[in-house]
């Protein structure tokens, strides 16, 4: 698999913290701390380009 690079954005919301990627359309994650909304979302971003590659869309 190749190798991408992507920002991630970390806020705080009311529960936890919010975390989501500008470049990938609809990939958000969460967690109560900031450590575990980077885990979730590094999954997220994961699973999200993989699921783009099975469909044929460019990752950019």
């Amino acid at each position: 698999m190749s190798e991408y690079q992507f920002t991630v954005v970390i806020e705080p919301d009311e529960q936890g913290y919010h975390a989501f990627v500008p470049a990938l359309q609809g990939c958000h994650s969460f967690g109560d701390t900031v450590e575990e909304a980077q885990a979730n979302i590094m999954e997220a971003i994961e699973v999200h380009v993989e699921s783009m590659l099975e469909d044929g869309e460019p990752v950019k």
